[in-house]
């Protein structure tokens, strides 16, 4: 059930020992690693199949070894940090008392010592031991062009394509060198996506995080599903640096798989009373032991580069006097499906802001591999094959974004629809996510242009506006005919190469691809545009000036959500015949918590004309505004005979729906514009009464869980995947297993997709490799 007090911080003793904690706990395990000296053994091209199968295909967590070797020494140090940044003040995070306090970098330093020295195995628990963290500040110029040195280039921030490097597997790639086009420009996907978009709006996330014992990062997921890098480039040992007696300084890391993420989640939410998504729980070893996923283990020393899948769950405690790393994230093809898919919805709803700008990575990646492929001729390198790929897979996102944009057939007005140059910086007033072309905007409650109200569509479906709830305005950040034209050219492009590639006649080419306004009669499904348009209809306007409704018997506009009230469950009474209750014309009763709302707040069955409020909804059957508005003939609950009201769970024919995911409540009002309000779900409120109504069998719940969403995903994958005439061939001609013949043999893989051979045989020798390490 959700705990009413949710669990507490407790720090780890200084004297952890993280070998013997992974032995003595059956569900923990340590993180994979391999070493720089592996990659230049066995060539870049392995190295990159092992990645993408170990750390993307099936999201687990990777560790590479040996930096500390090839790292310069002395531009990675304390004392040149002191020397040469040592006055600049950068906010220093007080974790203890949640609040930043203002220290030069050469101050913070100086204080290190001191600050690890009091903690010790008797005061470690303390609740006053000051916990400074001197995190998220910018990575010095010289560090970055040092790094960039050294890492792969496949992996380093803002990569945009393979280039020359000095580090690990420089001295033997494994593949030939990438071809160019006429202008030069190497034709090759790009490492990081994010270096697709303009300079001014690229997201700055090559950080450095300087820690002390006892500092700590939450348990938290990368932004965006992205691909989390953390390099330890420096840290103290066990000696005498000034004069004053130092610890050796690690990292413990505590990681999860990309595939456990509905269990972490869930997990958090209902036995730890917290939501994994706003990153403010630091979780005890007692609750990490208990957990019912598997946790992989890794104590971070100097030179230890950490790969992190995306959505995988992780936090970190800090060792020893100093620690010093190196972090960044980047986004791919891959972490931008999750992303649009998985991670932006989630982070909408806990009001997350979104500082990558996943749909306009989109947009412009596009433009940019549109560039490199055009003309250029077949070829079987392997690059160029990727890169045509990775083009079908952004076009599918680009055509979902259009999709999700567009008008009914009768749009709005032209001259309705106001018009402002796209520049990458408009974002939601409710939920802070980035807005990449439509959405709209407030004119009766802004006083000025910098103080609009501008809410993007997915949070008006919710029911999230300002205070006037209607009335409100159309943007546009590109015409949308311009938008349309490049969809049809980039179509024609993936068309005409298909058809070299794969034979097919262009008509069969074409059916994979369809036009816009053919995908759009496809959809089944009203795009999100389309119910804001609705729903602008529907909705009633609110007078700012005094502050009053402009509909007839209306109550408030903040729903009360008493459906965590239930009548089934009262005390036994003496039977007396209730007066019905007198429902105005212009309100309804809702079947499920029995409260009156105006029409506006309910969903209205196709079948059998049943109500439900939306709160109930959300709550008791983890259906959203979006689920039920989509659809153009929504069943309700009871005529799907799965509702769990009161009422019906008298009735045998009924199946009652058993919510599996826990909503912990937020007051998004603490972050949201003041101006904001919530006018279908109060999400104050949790769902603890109905998740824990058909039991509190945690382990249970969690499978639901995992069902329940790879369902989904794999239904969404079977709607949308397009066949990649790259990979239809079944049949390598020399007796090679294919693809499907490895589909049986990887059951632990986190979803149905095929494995790619390429990848099991790179990861079979690095695994090798590494299994003979340990052996000796």
């Amino acid at each position: 059930m959700l705990p009413k007090e949710r669990a507490a911080f407790q720090p780890y003793p200084p004297d952890i020992i993280v070998n013997q904690t992974v032995e003595s706990i059956p569900n923990f395990e340590c993180v994979r690693s391999i070493s720089c000296d592996d990659i230049d053994r066995n060539g870049l091209q392995h190295f990159a199949h092992l990645y993408d199968y170990w750390v993307i295909k099936t999201g687990r967590p990777l560790v590479i070894k040996g930096f500390q070797d090839l790292l310069d020494k002395k531009l990675f140090s304390s004392e040149w940090l002191q020397k040469n940044y040592g006055k600049k003040v950068e906010n220093v995070r007080d974790l203890g008392k949640g609040a930043n306090v203002c220290f030069s970098i050469g101050h913070y330093l100086n204080k290190m010592p001191a600050l690890a020295g009091r903690i010790n195995t008797a005061t470690f628990d303390k609740p006053q031991i000051q916990r400074l963290y001197l995190k998220d500040i910018d990575c010095p110029a010289e560090w970055q062009s040092s790094l960039e040195q050294m890492i792969v280039p496949q992996l380093f921030y803002l990569n945009e394509s393979p280039k020359p490097y000095l580090g690990p597997g420089s001295t033997f790639t494994g593949q030939s060198e990438c071809p160019r086009t006429q202008e030069g420009h190497v034709i090759a996907r790009a490492g990081d996506l994010m270096s697709s978009l303009p300079t001014e709006m690229r997201a700055e996330n090559l950080m450095c995080y300087i820690g002390h014992e006892g500092t700590y990062t939450p348990a938290h997921q990368e932004m965006c599903a992205s691909l989390g890098h953390n390099l330890m480039v420096e840290g103290s040992s066990d000696s005498v640096e000034h004069g004053q007696a130092t610890q050796q300084g690690s990292s413990v890391w505590f990681m999860t798989e990309t595939k456990d993420r509905y269990a972490v989640a869930e997990y958090w939410a209902s036995i730890l009373g917290h939501d994994i998504d706003l990153e403010d729980h630091f979780s005890q070893l007692r609750a990490w032991e208990k957990a019912p996923f598997k946790t992989y283990l890794v104590e971070q020393k100097p030179g230890d580069l950490i790969l992190v899948p995306p959505l995988a769950a992780h936090q970190v405690w800090n060792r020893g006097t100093r620690t010093v790393k190196v972090a960044w994230n980047r986004t791919t093809v891959d972490t931008l499906e999750h992303a649009l898919g998985e991670a932006l919805p989630k982070a909408r709803v806990v009001c997350r802001d979104e500082q990558y700008k996943n749909k306009a990575i989109v947009y412009f990646t596009l433009e940019k591999y549109s560039n490199l492929l055009q003309n250029t001729p077949r070829m079987d390198h392997p690059e160029v094959q990727g890169l045509w790929s990775d083009f079908r897979r952004l076009f599918k996102l680009y055509t979902d974004i259009m999709l999700s944009e567009s008008f009914s057939k009768s749009p709005p007005p032209q001259d309705q629809i106001e018009f402002a140059k796209f520049d990458g910086n408009v974002t939601c007033s409710y939920c802070r996510c980035n807005i990449f072309n439509r959405f709209l905007t407030c004119p009766w409650c802004k006083s000025n242009e910098e103080d609009a109200y501008d809410v993007c569509m997915d949070c008006y479906v919710m029911g999230r506006s300002c205070g006037c709830i209607s009335k409100l305005a159309w943007v546009e950040q590109f015409p949308w005919k311009d938008l349309v034209g490049r969809h049809d050219a980039w179509r024609r492009q993936i068309v005409s190469n298909d058809v070299l590639v794969s034979g097919d006649d262009i008509k069969t080419a074409r059916s994979r691809f369809p036009l816009l306004t053919v995908a759009r009669g496809q959809l089944g499904r009203k795009p999100v545009a389309e119910i804001c348009q609705e729903q602008l209809l529907l909705r009633p306007w609110t007078d700012c000036k005094n502050g009053r409704l402009q509909e007839n018997d209306e109550k408030e506009a903040t729903p009360t959500d008493s459906e965590d009230c239930d009548y089934g469950q009262a005390r036994k009474r003496r039977k007396f015949q209730r007066p019905k209750r007198k429902i105005g014309q212009t309100r309804g009763l809702c079947h499920h918590c029995h409260e009156s709302e105006p029409p506006w707040k309910l969903a209205t069955c196709s079948q059998c004309y049943t109500q439900y409020c939306f709160g109930s909804l959300f709550r008791a059957f983890n259906i959203s505004p979006q689920d039920a508005l989509e659809k153009p003939h929504w069943v309700c609950p009871k005529c799907q005979k799965t509702c769990n009201c009161s009422v019906c769970r008298y009735d045998t024919t009924m199946v009652p729906y058993e919510p599996v995911r826990s909503f912990v409540g937020h007051d998004t009002r603490k972050v949201a514009d003041p101006r904001s309000t919530d006018s279908l779900i109060n999400m104050k409120l949790n769902n603890a009464h109905w998740v824990t109504m058909f039991g509190s069998d945690i382990e249970q719940r969690l499978i639901k869980v995992q069902i329940e969403e790879n369902l989904k995903r794999s239904e969404a994958l079977n709607r949308s995947q397009t066949p990649d005439p790259m990979q239809q061939s079944t049949s390598n001609g020399n007796g090679a297993l294919t693809c499907h013949d490895f589909q049986g043999i990887h059951q632990d893989d986190p979803d149905d997709t095929p494995v790619d051979p390429a990848l099991v045989e790179a990861s079979n020798i690095f695994m090798g490799i590494v299994q003979d390490t340990v052996a000796t």
